[in-house]
């Protein structure tokens, strides 16, 4: 079953800080004004905040799940195709994207799952 941004959000909202938005006309998720993922305007693509070490090894292992386009290459982000990822892999990635912004006090206070 592919995942959909309702399970994006869902997982996301559990994290204290995440706030919906909503970012060049699609819908967001933000830990205050810090963009955490994001709904490309095709409804199949997350953009979501990531490491860039952990990146790149996600586009060696799953390119057709993440990837990029040249409009973001140099931003802390990736593409995720909805459509192909794993739904097993989807808490960890919202959780690090979660990681990458929500302030010091919050991820003090919540260690890693």
């Amino acid at each position: 079953m592919p995942a959909t941004y309702d399970i994006i959000r869902r997982l996301a909202l559990a994290w204290p800080g995440v706030e919906e938005g909503m970012s060049y006309g699609t819908p967001s998720l933000h830990v205050g004004k810090k963009l955490m993922a994001r709904l490309r305007e095709d409804g199949e693509t997350l953009v979501l905040k990531v490491d860039p070490i952990h990146r790149a090894s996600l586009f060696e292992r799953e390119p057709d799940t993440f990837f990029t386009t040249d409009h973001y290459r140099g931003y802390p982000v990736m593409l995720v195709n909805l459509l192909a990822v794993r739904a097993d892999a989807l808490p960890a990635l919202i959780e690090g994207a979660w990681r990458l912004v929500a302030p010091k006090r919050l991820r003090s206070a919540h260690p890693a799952r």
